[in-house]
């Protein structure tokens, strides 16, 4: 059974568009599925309301676009490994996602995508910020662009997962993943060039000395903050991001304690980023 009747509505200048006249919990047509995908390309970041979907469905609309990936640390629902449970309550002492990244680009091939599904959200607030890296690269000056396009750099994840999500023998791999990926990436799909650093996980750049990192990669996490590069989507119960990781990141904003914000994510397995 189909979806017909798609429509697809912009929500900023710079990306994000919110698509209605589809229901996720049927299976999607080709025609459907197109469009989709087309609007995450073209938008980076899309939004579905008025969405009732099982963590099946929630999965199925994932492997449309991919393999599903499993997170390195966070323990999953009973059998649903390729679940990330999403919880903020009066008892949280940190959220996920409350810095601008990339979901998980520690990991050799960092994450596709991610689709998150929240299910209760606080009376106000909660908004996620996402930010579009191509706009952020192309904002850079020419010379910044040749120099940046030469580097690469280290995605750590100890300090991010350690301490949240228990000791290495509950990991996926057995161990923290720390991976090595060019600052400057070309999206596999588009072509289209991009930064590819974020404050949560990226730890240093190769080759330099630790202050010129330091320097470089500060301004770059300043400049990844500038608010001509963001929109910002508010949550309703029963809504659903879809955003591309490889050329977008995004900052959950945790401005509802003590109130409660809960869902799952699920996350689409990407490719080794090249220059």
């Amino acid at each position: 059974m189909g979806n017909t009747g798609i429509t697809i509505q912009p929500i900023s200048p710079i990306l994000g568009a919110e698509i209605s006249g589809v229901n996720l919990a049927k299976p999607l047509d080709d025609e459907t599925f197109e469009a989709i995908h087309g609007a995450l390309m073209q938008h980076l970041a899309i939004f579905f309301r008025d969405q009732e979907i099982t963590m099946e469905q929630h999965k199925d609309f994932g492997r449309l676009f991919g393999d599903l990936h499993v997170h390195p640390a966070a323990p999953a629902p009973a059998g649903h490994p390729e679940i990330l449970v999403i919880h903020a309550d009066e008892n949280s002492k940190r959220v996920a996602g409350h810095a601008w990244h990339s979901d998980v680009s520690c990991d050799a091939e960092p994450p596709m995508g991610s689709i998150l599904y929240l299910k209760t959200v606080p009376s106000v607030g909660g908004d996620t910020m996402f930010a579009n890296m191509y706009a952020a690269y192309e904002a850079l000056s020419a010379g910044m662009q040749k120099y940046l396009s030469g580097l690469t750099a280290i995605h750590g994840s100890e300090h991010v997962y350690r301490g949240r999500y228990g000791q290495t023998e509950n990991l996926r791999d057995g161990d923290y993943p720390e991976s090595e990926h060019p600052i400057v990436r070309s999206h596999p799909v588009t072509g289209r060039k991009c930064l590819f650093v974020n404050s949560s996980f990226t730890t240093r750049i190769k080759g330099v000395s630790r202050g010129e990192s330091k320097a470089i990669l500060e301004f770059l996490y300043d400049h990844v903050r500038t608010p001509e590069f963001h929109c910002r989507f508010n949550w309703q119960a029963n809504s659903i991001a879809f955003w591309d990781n490889r050329c977008a990141q995004h900052h959950a904003l945790w401005d509802y304690y003590p109130e409660v914000r809960h869902g799952y994510r699920v996350t689409i397995q990407g490719d080794r980023p090249y220059q």
